[in-house]
């Protein structure tokens, strides 16, 4: 009886809601402390290694003379190394600076490059024209920097001939060897047999050259590229003389 008369007590209202507002209200960890630098008022400490707002060393100084630079040149006082001995602070556009960072960030995963594994399934009795179009496929992959899974499907009495599918792999491969290589050879899961092909080249360069040839035909397009007309061969253009003796096409008599 005092176990069931102590259970709800434990569990109450009150000492619930206290122990939630402790869970929140807990001291901050260091992770969370140091996730962004100390500026200006901030910073406690009685002195600073100062850096000038163009990487001049201004030298040890108090934390209030400081305070004072940062407010006559309009800038703020960051402290970039917390840990040294002094820290070491720098008077900079706080804002600016996170804007500046946010943007190189953006950029760096707009331009980070993930391979993908493609994957392409064929039969052992393929058409020779499905076979053109599947071989174009896995060109086309290859060239994007991304990886080829290719599975070949037996269905049937054709469980019973895995050397179709073998040679058929074989087949592939060798004809997108200059382009790719086999990264994991043939091999017999269940009713498939999986063969995996990596590009030669990487996906940022597949990329940049994907880029530049986009570039090329677009500047082929504009005509910048292009010469003119009077920069071709006189044998490329026809004379007037010769365009008057070219054969015009007769007229059907009016009936």
């Amino acid at each position: 009886m005092r176990v069931m008369r102590g259970f709800p007590v434990f569990q109450g209202p009150g000492r619930t809601g206290r122990r939630i507002r402790k869970a929140q209200g807990g001291p901050i960890s260091a992770e969370q402390r140091f996730t962004e630098p100390r500026i200006n008022d901030r910073i406690r400490v009685p002195e600073v290694r100062l850096v000038g707002p163009n990487g001049e060393q201004v030298g040890i100084v108090p934390i209030a003379k400081a305070l004072d630079l940062a407010r006559e040149s309009d800038l703020d006082l960051v402290e970039v190394a917390p840990t040294a001995r002094p820290p070491v602070a720098k008077l900079m556009d706080y804002g600016k600076f996170k804007y500046e960072s946010a943007m190189k960030a953006r950029e760096a995963r707009r331009n980070q490059a993930h391979t993908i594994i493609k994957e392409i399934k064929l039969r052992p009795k393929i058409d020779p024209h499905d076979y053109e179009t599947k071989k174009g496929h896995v060109v086309r992959f290859l060239k994007g920097g991304d990886k080829v899974k290719v599975t070949i499907m037996f269905r049937g009495r054709e469980q019973s001939r895995p050397e179709l599918g073998y040679r058929l792999l074989q087949r592939l491969a060798a004809d997108v060897d200059d382009l790719g290589f086999v990264e994991s050879n043939p091999k017999q899961d269940g009713r498939n047999m999986i063969m995996v092909i990596g590009p030669h080249k990487k996906k940022a360069e597949a990329k940049a050259e994907q880029a530049e040839a986009r570039a090329a035909r677009g500047r082929g397009a504009d005509g910048d590229e292009l010469p003119a007309e009077d920069e071709l061969p006189a044998g490329d253009l026809p004379s007037a003389e010769a365009a008057a003796e070219e054969p015009q096409a007769e007229k059907p008599a009016a009936e």
